[in-house]
């Protein structure tokens, strides 16, 4: 299982990323907010969360919260899509 973020000003085409490791997730995330030139504490702010959480999150610390990962990826203007795994419903 892997999962794509779309949407981050990466130069990439489709501007979508495949993440398979929290490494991967953390440069994906750092390479967005430095084209969006953003720093850490302004990122955080408009995130909600610590530095301290960007930072790690940016290192790629597998521990994190997935809902200030979520939070993160929402500042930064992205989304996360799960490819592989079967397709359910969701209830809005």
């Amino acid at each position: 299982m892997s999962f794509t973020i779309h949407n981050f000003p990466n130069g990439k085409s489709n501007g979508m990323i495949s993440i398979q490791s929290p490494q991967q997730l953390g440069d994906a995330l750092r390479a967005a907010r430095k084209q969006l030139r953003l720093t850490q504490p302004q990122l955080a702010l408009a995130a909600g969360v610590g530095v301290r959480f960007i930072v790690d999150l940016e290192a790629g610390k597998p521990t994190l919260r997935l809902e200030n990962v979520l939070r993160v990826v929402d500042a930064l203007g992205g989304e996360i899509q799960l490819n592989g795994l079967p397709a359910v419903a969701t209830e809005n």
